[in-house]
């Protein structure tokens, strides 16, 4: 099948190459832009209890307006308020209100915090209002510069925080990140690739395919997204460019080793490539196919932010895949051994002197190898249990000197913690009839006992008088993990135990992010099982094996421990929550898992090419090492290259996902492929490759491993 689809690649190259030329024309012509989200609760199913209090809310009080922003106005000595100081705040209070634009219906001054040293502007938008919206946030834009204006000449400082404002600064965080991110992936790529080859040529060529190919991917995840109605974070632009550009990479890596490889053999430049594909073709569509499956389970995420995820990195890889197999192949095959010019290095085989010493001492003490690796990636993994997740979304996403994270900040440290986004309980009538009051009064009490509950506000009735509205201001900041408790626990316990024939529902951002930690509880145990199952069914296929698919399985399971615990113990105590992003551990298993499974199938497969040219286990393990090596070690080295440059974000998400992500590729590459997987396939011996005979030696056309110095290739 490869081998045909090389022939005809190879035998009309232009004609390749201009398909995918005019498909990147048409889709960067039509295709919809890539639209995200920030609010965390379109990421939630409706049957959650924070959905439906906001879902009545929005019913009953069709009159009232929502939150647009909070402009925080302190001094920048930072003493209190003055009198002078007060009154110019009301000034700019007044002249906003004067000056606003729709979806803005009114700016109202909030009373000074008690310490006097910060003051608070209330900005209301239309109840219909998206403020996540444009008009909204040019809306905010204006105010910004309005503001800027107002206080110029005064001792006063101003930020605007809300969640349009942090849209805005997330958007701007984003695309400064985008570009810095994307630089860095290209210029690591450059770097490496100049190293491997010797070639400018080759290293530039990569970047040349994938800057097209991207462009592609993106448009079809644009229309995927409008046709599902699926909203993905603000971060899925920056980590489409780290997944194409690595991931891509490293197939066209493992293409060029297959492809100089034979130009060594002898063949023509034509040839080579047909050869190069037709051999490389099944090992890079596994390779991708264990990575899309991977990615598809999260399908089955109750979050709407995995539902839109895991299609829009299945569909870059599954593009990508298509591109390795045609548009590289058509390129190459024209340019022939001027790819790698202007070194001279690709004719001669290299002596792979360090990864053969390696290699022996593996073959010699597999279990020592076993038992060291295993209980480095065990001891690591213990501290995975002391993770601790975060749902302040907004806060995480954007740099500590975006004005909303300062105004915020700012604002926390003069007021209560939880005045600054108080929960809120609802209580309807069953059937729609009025509350009695004085039912609601002994509710209200009963709220107020709840520990961890600083204030609850006098009940706010709907129209109809069947709905009231209790504000309650939390102990504790709405995002701690302490806040998280008490709504999940004793708030709602004693929220439900509302007045006879009514129901009551707890909503607000803390109630969000409980029902958040609950969805995600539900989904590890979803998610992660069936990405498990099927990249073991694609495993199980490509080596005809039972037993290896569950100790290569296991390995990788033991990777991603590893890596949670590495994150942990290095990342989690210095974040600004306090806690890792609650995303995480899924980003982690699905690119640990996926792309850790990769490299296991490049050294097993190589492992078992050499047990069939009639080496022992043993000898067979340290023959793997010595030629999958080098080549596992400057994939992974890529790959987590190109991951780590996430870190250069500025912001939580980024950097604890970048660290998390290229450390737990570090690992799969030089641990557990390297050194585990060959070790424990060693000791098994045969039986590794049960029920089937993987290892038996047979007659083959393809030159003993000594000569095939780059097989490995041909495997991914």
């Amino acid at each position: 099948m490869f081998a045909k689809l090389g022939k005809g690649v190879v035998r009309h190259p232009w004609w390749v190459i201009g398909a995918w030329v005019l498909l990147a024309a048409v889709v960067i012509a039509t295709a919809p832009k890539l639209t995200t989200t920030n609010d965390e609760s379109d990421f939630l199913p409706k049957h959650y209890e924070s959905i439906k209090a906001a879902q009545l809310q929005e019913a009953k009080y069709s009159d009232t307006t929502t939150l647009g922003g909070i402009v925080v106005i302190d001094r920048q000595d930072g003493k209190p308020l003055t009198a002078a100081d007060n009154a110019k705040i009301k000034q700019i209070a007044t002249d906003l209100g004067q000056q606003v634009k729709a979806p803005a219906t009114g700016v109202v001054a909030g009373p000074p915090a008690a310490d006097h040293r910060v003051q608070t502007l209330m900005v209301s938008f239309g109840k219909d209002a998206d403020t996540w919206g444009d008009d909204a946030r040019e809306v905010v834009k204006g105010m910004r510069e309005n503001l800027g204006n107002q206080v110029k000449g005064t001792d006063l400082r101003y930020g605007v925080t809300g969640p349009t404002a942090q849209a805005i600064d997330s958007e701007e965080s984003d695309s400064k990140s985008e570009a810095l991110i994307g630089i860095a992936t290209i210029g690591l790529i450059i770097v490496l690739l100049l190293i491997i080859f010797r070639s400018p040529v080759i290293a530039l060529l990569p970047i040349v395919l994938i800057l097209l190919v991207s462009q592609v991917a993106t448009g079809f995840i644009g229309w995927a997204n409008e046709i599902f109605d699926l909203n993905a974070d603000s971060s899925i632009s920056v980590i489409l460019i780290v997944v194409l550009f690595g991931i891509g990479t490293d197939y066209i890596l493992f293409l060029m080793f297959r492809y100089r490889e034979r130009l060594r053999m002898g063949e023509d430049k034509r040839t080579a490539m047909v050869s190069a594909v037709g051999r490389v073709g099944e090992a890079i569509a596994s390779a991708a196919g264990a990575v899309i499956a991977a990615f598809m389970a999260l399908v089955l995420s109750s979050l709407g932010i995995f539902r839109a995820i895991g299609p829009a990195l299945a569909i870059a890889v599954a593009v990508m895949l298509v591109a390795g197999l045609t548009l590289v192949p058509a390129v190459v095959s024209l340019t022939g051994p001027k790819v790698f010019w202007p070194s001279k290095a690709w004719q001669r085989e290299p002596k792979h002197t360090t990864s053969a010493r390696i290699g022996r001492s593996l073959g010699r003490r597999p279990a020592v190898y076993a038992v060291v690796t295993g209980g480095v990636l065990v001891a690591l993994s213990v501290f995975s249990f002391g993770f601790k997740p975060s749902f302040d979304f907004g806060s995480s996403g954007l740099p500590k000197d975006a004005e909303s994270t300062v105004a915020l900040n700012a604002l926390k440290q003069s007021l209560p913690a939880g005045s600054t986004d108080p929960s809120t309980v609802l209580v309807t009538s069953n059937d729609g009839g009025r509350l009695a009051q004085t039912g609601l009064t002994s509710y209200a009490t009963g709220l107020s006992k709840v520990p961890g509950v600083g204030q609850v506000s006098p009940p706010e009735l709907s129209k109809d008088g069947s709905t009231a509205t209790y504000q309650v201001v939390l102990d504790d900041d709405p995002a701690s993990e302490k806040a998280i408790d008490v709504v999940g626990g004793p708030l709602r316990d004693a929220a439900h135990r509302s007045p006879a024939g009514t129901t009551a529902y707890v909503g607000g951002s803390t109630s969000v992010y409980v029902d958040l930690d609950d969805a995600m509880v539900r989904d590890y145990k979803v998610v992660f099982p069936v990405a498990a199952v099927v990249i073991m069914l694609i495993l199980g296929l490509l080596l005809r094996s039972i037993v290896a698919p569950l100790y290569l399985m296991a390995s990788v399971g033991l990777g991603f421990g590893a890596t949670l615990g590495a994150t942990v113990l290095l990342m989690q105590s210095g974040s600004a929550t306090g806690g890792l992003i609650f995303m995480l551990p899924i980003y982690m298993y699905l690119f640990v898992v996926a792309l850790g499974t990769d490299y296991n199938i490049l050294m097993v497969a190589r492992l078992r090419e050499e047990a069939r040219e009639g080496r022992s286990p043993r000898d067979a393990a340290a023959k793997a090492f010595q030629h999958a090596g080098p080549t596992v070690a400057a994939a992974g080295l890529i790959l987590a290259g190109s991951f780590a440059s996430l870190m250069l974000a500025g912001n939580d998400l980024m950097v604890s996902m970048g660290f998390a992500i290229s450390f737990g590729i570090g690992v799969a590459a030089f641990v557990m492929a390297m050194f585990f997987t060959p070790a424990i396939t060693a000791l098994l011996g045969h039986a590794a490759w049960w029920p089937g005979h993987g290892d038996a030696r047979r007659r083959s056309t393809t030159p003993p491993p000594e000569r095939d110095m780059e097989l490995v290739g041909s495997r991914h």
